[in-house]
C-alpha cells in the first residue's frame, strides 16, 4: 500500500482493470464515525502546509456489512452491541535511565474473567529505533499499532527521512481524537530514540548554532533555544484513545499499573546499569502480576538505545516466584543464624 501511494500505481491502466471503480462505489459506506476514514477512489487530498501529508487514511470496508455505532440513534435503528461488557487488564510499563529506554510488559490476554490469551505481544516495534506498548481493547490496539507503522513508513518514502518520535505521537494522537466518546479502547505508550539533532522548526528559526547545540552565534548574539529543538535522545510518550498526548520519563499503563509503579518509585535511579533496570522491570511487573488478576504468565522486556531496540528473552513469571521464595528463605536463614549467635554469646 506504501509503494502504491508512492509510485501511483492507483493511477495505471492495470490498476484501473483489476480494481474498477464501480467496485468501490458499490462497497463503500459513509457513516459519522468513519467519514475521517474513508475509502478514496480519487487522489489523496493534501493539507496547504505540506502537500505530501494526507488528511484521509485508507480503511477497506466490507460489502453489505451494518454500521457501526456505539450509542443507539433515531437515524441508525440497526446499532451493533456486545454480548458482554469487556474488562481490560493488563501491566505495561516504560522508563527512561542512563543506558536508554526499558519496556516491559506481561503476556496475559483476559476477555472478563477468563483468559483468552496466555502468550500474548503487547510490546510491538514499529521501526527500528520505536517500539509501543499496548494496553486496552486487544482489537482496537493491533489495528492502530499496523496504521501508526503504516503512516510512518510513508512518511519515511516520501521525506527520506525518519518521523520523530513527538511527531510519531502527534500524528497518533490527530488519528485518536475523531473517535473521543466511542467504545474504542487504546492506551500506547511510545518508546523511543531520536538520532536527529533538531526539528524542522528549530532548523528555520536558527542558525548553525542551533544545531550544534550552542547557544551563542558567530556574531557574538545570543540565541535562546527552545528544548523542543533539542530532539536528539531518549522520548517516551503516553497516547490515549480520547487524543491525550503526554510525555514523561516513567510510565505505567493498565490495571496492574499501582503495584507496577509502587516498586518503581524505590527502585528507579537514573545511575542504574542495564543489569538493574532490567532486573527492576521484571520485578515491577511480577509485583503487579501477583496482586492483579488480569495480568500474568510472562514477561516482555524490550531495550531502546541509540543503535535500536533490542529484545530479551521471554522469562515465566513463575520463575520469577521461585526466587523470591529462595531470596525469603535465605533471609529467614540468616536471622536464625544471628539469633543462634546472640544466645550463644
Amino acid at each position: 500500500m506504501a509503494l502504491e501511494d508512492i509510485c501511483g500505481f492507483k493511477y495505471t491502466p492495470a490498476y484501473r482493470k483489476v480494481f474498477s471503480d464501480a467496485f468501490f462505489k458499490e462497497t463503500t459506506t459513509s457513516h459519522p464515525m468513519t467519514d475521517f476514514y474513508t475509502l478514496q477512489t480519487e487522489k489523496l487530498r493534501n493539507s496547504g502546509r505540506d502537500s505530501a501529508t494526507p488528511l484521509h487514511f485508507f480503511v477497506p470496508t466490507v460489502p453489505n456489512s451494518v454500521p457501526f455505532s456505539s450509542r443507539p440513534s433515531s437515524n441508525n435503528s440497526l446499532a451493533v452491541h456486545r454480548p458482554f461488557p469487556l474488562s481490560h487488564g493488563t501491566t505495561t510499563l516504560a522508563f527512561i535511565f542512563q543506558g536508554g529506554i526499558i519496556a516491559a510488559a506481561d503476556t496475559r490476554a483476559s476477555a472478563g474473567g477468563l483468559v483468552a490469551n496466555p502468550d500474548i505481544q503487547k510490546i510491538s516495534p514499529v521501526h527500528s529505533h520505536l517500539v509501543v506498548t499496548s494496553s486496552g481493547s486487544g482489537a482496537d490496539c493491533m489495528q492502530w499499532e499496523r496504521l501508526l507503522a503504516r503512516e510512518i513508513r510513508l512518511y519515511q518514502l516520501r521525506h527520506r527521512r525518519r518521523l520523530s518520535i513527538q511527531g510519531t505521537a502527534k500524528l497518533l494522537s490527530f488519528m485518536l481524537h475523531p473517535f473521543k466518546g466511542t467504545e474504542v479502547c487504546v492506551a500506547l505508550i511510545l518508546c523511543g530514540w531520536d538520532k536527529e539533532a533538531v526539528t524542522t522548526d528549530c532548523a528555520k528559526k536558527a542558525d548553525s548554532s542551533c544545531i550544534s547545540g550552542d547557544n551563542s552565534s558567530p556574531a557574538g548574539h545570543h540565541i535562546t533555544v527552545s528544548p523542543a529543538c533539542h530532539n536528539r535522545g531518549p522520548k517516551l510518550i503516553y497516547v490515549c484513545s480520547d487524543g491525550a498526548r503526554l510525555q514523561g520519563d516513567i510510565f505505567s499503563v493498565g490495571s496492574g499499573s499501582p503495584y507496577a509503579v509502587s516498586v518503581l518509585d524505590v527502585g528507579l535511579r537514573w545511575s542504574l546499569s542495564k543489569e538493574e533496570a532490567v532486573s527492576l522491570a521484571r520485578e515491577a511487573v511480577f509485583r503487579a502480576t501477583h496482586r492483579d488478576a488480569y495480568s500474568g504468565n510472562n514477561v516482555d522486556i524490550f531495550h531502546v538505545t541509540a543503535r535500536g531496540w533490542s529484545q530479551r528473552q521471554r522469562e515465566d513469571l513463575k520463575e520469577e516466584y521461585y526466587r523470591e521464595k529462595k531470596r525469603e528463605a535465605m533471609i529467614v536463614e540468616q536471622r536464625k543464624r544471628l539469633t543462634e549467635l546472640d544466645f550463644a554469646g
